[in-house]
């Protein structure tokens, strides 16, 4: 093993100590309307993974104003670390569109909270796997 493994492995286990949410990551299928009822069903979640994490709220974003259908909305950034060693089924990747909702946290406030992932990063010697997200209410 070599000193940046060595360093590595410090610093991952390091990371993966601040991590004291639990996030749920999952992609959704399209929703569905039925004509006959008029309502709208939302499509079938596949839970692509299910654990610890660290949610972060990116300090120099502080939230830009959309809109949204008829709706004004401001998007907040988050970043989600997860341990660097997590493997995800299938394919493995993040996609922009997939989700990640807050299940548990010291913050009780964040509980509940779904993000929208817009982006991943990838790389060899990162201490996390760090997943860029927005908050869409």
């Amino acid at each position: 093993m070599t000193t940046l493994d060595t360093v590595l492995t410090a610093g991952r286990a390091a990371a993966e100590a601040r991590m004291r949410d639990t996030v749920r990551l999952y992609s959704q299928a399209p929703d569905s309307f039925n004509r006959s009822t008029g309502t709208t069903a939302p499509g079938a979640q596949t839970t692509l993974y299910s654990g610890k994490a660290r949610v972060k709220a990116i300090a120099a974003a502080t939230g830009r104003e959309t809109e949204a259908g008829e709706r004004e909305i401001v998007l907040r950034e988050y970043e989600v670390h997860l341990p660097w060693s997590t493997v995800l089924p299938g394919a493995g990747r993040v996609l922009p569109g997939m989700r990640v909702e807050v299940t548990a946290s010291p913050d009780a406030r964040m509980v509940g909270l779904i993000l929208w992932v817009t982006g991943a990063t990838f790389s060899d010697q990162s201490t996390a796997w760090r997943i860029r997200t927005e908050d869409r209410s």
